[in-house]
């Protein structure tokens, strides 16, 4: 029997160490075998100092047999033992979900700015949505190819339940489009605002969903503050309202599609969109030629070439690629933060936009109509509260 024990000098606790065959449970005893002239032997070591064993090991060799060792094993009165996981703090998660909100924010506001500015020039909005799903789909495609992102496992019964919510997000996309190339960005954000009543409208009478009260109270706001805001807009064009409005139905639709369809699907909420975007850009591209046309945009290219100058291939590159990036960061916050907390980040988004871009364009607005957009964003602020 060989133990090595290792004492340091400084430490004043006592430790008994007891060594006994009996000791071990039936289970847990390793076949040693003993010696018929001696009885089973009890040592006990007794310091004032603990005593550390580096290797215990028990050798006997009998005849020709082989070495029996035993390295381990689990003491009748062990303590439990301690394992200490470190979650993330409350101040860590904070800092996350800020730094989300943020990204999510800030290209949202880049996208509408430059978008902005490329329909002001080049007022063709088929083609300027079909190019930011163009540059989506192409900058996944190569993300894929080249690991960057893992490719999702899709199969055709994926691109079925897929294809409801690509048509209806093929519509709310170039709808606002349309609406952001007649009106203010503002505006359009202000009506779009408005999302929330088209979703009760349409789960109530469509789909036969109930709603608490609270609910319906938060529509008053909404509506209000939507229809005040439109009254009094300076700008006001007819195509631009109902661009926006056809936007908020079709977007209501691709939500409950989506709901209905994604269930129980493991694909990631990047790839997710990047499916989508693949799938609009099939279904849009021939609507897009149909009403437009090659020659259309050939000529108003050169025109928006002529008076803007090479800049504005940067804006169309700026407005098409932000476009995927604000889409993907939101659909990959879905992954990371609660529907609540989405919705909230919503809410403030839409403030972000209108705020912004009336300062860049120097957007002309009167006190009614900036109250009437705070108070449908209170509305939508406080369906979110009652919904979820």
């Amino acid at each position: 029997m060989f133990t090595t024990l290792h004492q340091p000098i400084q430490t004043q606790s006592i430790i008994k160490l007891s060594i006994q065959k009996s000791a071990f449970p039936k289970a847990e005893q390793c076949p040693v075998p003993s010696f018929p002239s001696k009885k089973p032997e009890i040592s006990t070591i007794s310091i004032t100092k603990p005593l550390h064993v580096s290797a215990n090991s028990i050798s006997l060799v009998r005849q020709r047999k082989s070495l029996v060792e035993c390295n381990a094993y689990e003491a009748n009165r062990s303590q439990p033992i301690d394992i200490n996981i470190e979650l993330p703090s409350e101040a860590a998660q904070k800092v996350k979900i800020g730094i989300y909100f943020a990204t999510w924010w800030a290209l949202n506001v880049v996208f509408n700015i430059y978008n902005k500015k490329v329909l002001n020039a080049f007022p063709y909005p088929w083609l300027t949505s079909t190019l930011s799903l163009a540059a989506g789909s192409l900058m996944m495609l190569i993300s894929w190819a080249t690991r960057v992102a893992d490719p999702p496992k899709t199969d055709l019964e994926f691109w079925k339940t897929l294809l409801p919510v690509a048509v209806a997000h093929t519509i709310g996309h170039v709808a606002a489009t349309v609406s952001m190339s007649k009106v203010a960005v503002s505006f359009t954000h202000i009506i779009k605002s408005g999302e929330p009543a088209f979703s009760v409208l349409v789960s109530r009478f469509l789909l036969g969903e109930t709603f608490p009260m609270p609910v319906y109270l938060s529509l008053i706001p909404i509506i209000g503050g939507c229809a005040l805001s439109a009254l009094t807009e300076l700008n006001f064009n007819m195509t631009g309202f109902m661009g926006a409005m056809i936007s908020n139905l079709a977007f209501v639709f691709r939500n409950i599609f989506s709901k209905k369809g994604m269930n129980g699907k493991s694909v990631s909420g990047m790839n997710y969109y990047a499916c989508l975007s693949m799938l609009s850009l099939l279904i849009l591209t021939p609507f897009a030629i149909a009403v437009e046309g090659p020659q259309v945009w050939a000529a108003g290219w050169q025109t928006a070439i002529s008076q803007i100058g090479p800049n504005f291939v940067w804006w169309v590159a700026a407005q098409s690629i932000f476009y995927h990036l604000y889409n993907q960061v939101s659909y990959m916050s879905l992954d990371q933060i609660s529907p609540l907390t989405f919705s909230v980040g919503n809410t403030m988004k839409r403030i972000s936009v209108i705020v912004s871009s009336i300062i860049i364009f120097h957007t002309p607005i009167q006190p009614i109509n900036a109250l009437g957009a705070a108070i449908a964003i209170l509305g939508t602020f406080l369906y979110s509260q009652a919904k979820l």
